[in-house]
């Protein structure tokens, strides 16, 4: 085993089939083999499960609480916004059910909270009072923030969908977001489709989070750049998932690789979906680590030299 590797987690809901319970879940999960830690959703996973239960889940499957995902969008309550509600009333239900998000990963041990704003934006000119839709965000960002300081909140940023725009799009709004929230506990989760889908090169990306805030968490997966595809690593993207692997070893990040990958969208087997995300993943890993290294590359990018950059990346990908 590579030293310090990251371990590799999953998108439950991957595994699920229609009436699946959570336990049943995870127990798919685990028949993949080098999966070895799992992301829950809150409070979609918690309905029929506590804390406490869940962990006890996880343990028996051989697999550790990677972190949970906070879910607004199942409550039609939150179709126009979570933390930029127009409603007062309705930031705060927000803003508490985070809370008891929060209280719950404590419960089981855990310290990543990963916030998705999807539904915090808007769809029309003159729809929303953009500055009061921000600091109404930053406010409650701040105080789940403060709710429990040993606790990591990340920021997964997207452009859009299901809102036409959303109040974080890309990672330097996400920055700025967090510059002005300002709490150490806070960072950002890098998504590889979200990032092709805001227009970024995610190696860039990369550097920018861990410059100025904090890479917190890593979403692997590839797409076409129209939406959030969800295929499997590097199937459409190899140059550019090795170059931020790159970035990733650069910035010093050791996390979790999660696959968020969608297998159910196209009736594809999970488990075997997942070994070959595992099995690109380990093979692009390796690549990166060789680049990393290559001084003929260092030489060719410091002249800023494209095309002797793409023959050695090239000729480490697929042979000379």
């Amino acid at each position: 085993m590579i030293p310090n590797r990251p371990r590799y987690a999953t998108r439950l809901n991957a595994f699920g089939r229609k009436g699946d319970t959570v336990a049943e879940m995870i127990a798919a999960a685990a028949q993949v083999g080098g999966l070895d830690a799992a992301d829950l959703n809150f409070p979609d996973h918690f309905e029929h499960h506590p804390p406490a239960e869940l962990t006890r889940i996880l343990t028996d499957h051989g697999m550790a609480l990677n972190g949970l995902a906070m879910r607004y969008y199942t409550d039609p309550g939150f179709r126009l916004g979570a933390f930029s509600h127009p409603d007062p009333a309705t930031r705060r239900a927000a803003i508490d059910l985070t809370k008891r998000g929060l209280d719950a990963l404590a419960d089981m041990g855990g310290r990543l909270m990963t916030l998705w704003l999807g539904q915090d934006g808007f769809d029309y000119s003159f729809q929303a009072d953009y500055e009061r839709m921000w600091d109404d965000s930053i406010a409650a960002i701040a105080e789940i923030a403060d709710h429990n300081p040993s606790i990591d909140i990340a920021i997964e940023y997207k452009p859009n969908e299901p809102r036409a725009h959303v109040v974080m799009p890309d990672m330097a709004t996400t920055l700025l977001a967090l510059a002005e929230v300002g709490r150490p506990n806070t960072g950002v989760t890098l998504d590889f489709c979200h990032m092709l889908f805001a227009g970024e090169m995610p190696a860039r990306a990369a550097m920018l989070a861990a410059r100025k805030s904090r890479i917190l968490g890593v979403h692997l997966n590839d797409g076409y750049g129209k939406r959030d595809d969800g295929l499997i690593a590097g199937s459409v993207h190899p140059v550019q998932t090795v170059e931020l692997f790159v970035a990733l070893d650069r910035a010093g990040y050791d996390g979790v690789i999660y696959f968020d990958t969608f297998p159910d969208h196209g009736g594809t087997d999970p488990v075997g979906e997942a070994r070959a995300n595992i099995a690109a993943t380990d093979r692009l890993r390796a690549i990166a680590r060789i680049l990393a290294a290559d001084p003929a590359l260092a030489e060719a990018q410091a002249r800023q030299d494209a095309a002797a950059a793409t023959r050695i990346v090239m000729a480490a990908l697929y042979g000379a």
